[in-house]
């Protein structure tokens, strides 16, 4: 239940240190309330996304930087969390968009080849990375 209204870059390229001070903030793991320092490339692959479906969209963020711990335990849990998850190192981001189906964030995302793109239809969210393209 927490917002943020932040343009993390500039129409020049530069990235607000403040604001992606305030990014890592809202996508800190959850659990134990740990910030991680998320990988600007993730976010830009979340903000091509959002820019290719169109108008400037809210995004709900399921799980964002994760600390160890808190994988260990999705993982021992049987969680679909990977034991090395770029979650660990804020390189990816669960997300939804209200009003869009996931099935269509996941298309979008296929299109753009850029990153992990991973779909999970019964949580219905979809994983966006900034790993190597790759798909699941």
């Amino acid at each position: 239940d927490e917002w943020l209204d932040v343009t993390f870059r500039d129409a020049q390229g530069k990235y607000d240190l403040e604001a992606l001070d305030d990014v890592n903030h809202i996508l800190r793991c959850h659990y134990t309330g740990e910030v991680g320092a998320i990988d600007v490339r993730v976010l830009e692959h979340v903000n091509l996304v959002q820019k290719k479906i169109g108008g400037n969209r809210e995004i709900h963020i399921i799980s964002g930087f994760r600390s160890p711990e808190y994988n260990a335990m999705l993982v021992r849990a049987g969680r679909r969390a990977a034991k090395n998850s770029l979650h660990m190192q804020g390189q990816a981001v669960d997300l939804q968009m209200p009003g869009i189906h996931p099935k269509v964030i996941r298309q979008v995302a296929l299109e753009l080849g850029y990153g992990g793109v991973g779909y999970y239809p019964r949580s219905k969210f979809v994983h966006l990375d900034s790993g190597p393209f790759r798909t699941w």
